[in-house]
């Protein structure tokens, strides 16, 4: 696999990213990675991030995280949930511009606050291929947008996870949408500390099989 840090810009901002490209020649298909809530401490170092970013590389998916606005080498600061979409916009756009990548492939994945980030982005821009959703504490109003979606999608949540509404995943879980996979993780709550393997497995597997890769 090869690794290379990433500089890209977000209106008048420039965005930290890292990619993880895997071995062999492209196209790939390609996954951005978005990260926890940045005001905790969450950047793209995060363990659940890095372990679906590896596991991706290692299943012929190049992936890319990167630090929203104000983390780490990422310009500007806190958009409150709202400038930070812009940021996913233009990791979006950045993946979709880099030489190796197929454009027809192209998926997000988000943790927590990045998957809260992640989900409008994905409903409204066609390019996006597929959605995965760990830990998601999405408001009721965003659970009805995501039951209308026709891409493909699958939301992971630990059973025991504190910010996620486990009444709607379970609601869902039973009569899930025509487009939607739901995953319930034993013994895991919101943070999912000591399952990451589990977590990358399950959203790795998603990814390869809407990809159809071996």
């Amino acid at each position: 696999m090869k690794k290379s840090a990433a500089k890209f810009p977000c209106n008048d901002l420039t965005l930290e990213g890292e990619w993880l490209f895997p071995d062999g020649k492209g196209p790939f298909p390609a996954v951005i990675v978005a990260h926890p809530f940045p005001p905790n401490g969450g950047d793209m170092q995060s363990s659940v991030v890095t372990a679906i970013w590896q596991t991706l590389a290692a299943h012929s998916i190049a992936a890319l995280r990167f630090n929203f606005r104000g983390v780490g080498e990422s310009e500007g600061s806190f958009g409150e949930g709202v400038a930070e979409r812009e940021d996913v916009k233009a990791a979006l756009e950045f993946a979709l511009s880099t030489a190796g990548i197929d454009k027809e492939k192209v998926g997000l994945a988000g943790y927590s606050f990045g998957a809260m980030m992640s989900a409008p982005v994905a409903m409204r821009d066609e390019r996006v291929s597929c959605l995965v959703l760990v830990s998601a504490p999405l408001r009721e109003d965003q659970w009805k947008k995501l039951d209308s979606y026709t891409k493909p999608f699958l939301m992971i949540v630990g059973e025991n996870d504190q910010m996620v509404p486990l009444d709607l995943f379970r609601e869902r879980m039973d009569n899930p949408p025509v487009s939607g996979q739901y995953r319930l993780i034993p013994g895991a709550d919101h943070f999912l500390g000591g399952f990451e393997e589990e977590i990358d497995g399950i959203a790795v597997q998603f990814f390869t099989g809407v990809f159809s890769l071996k």
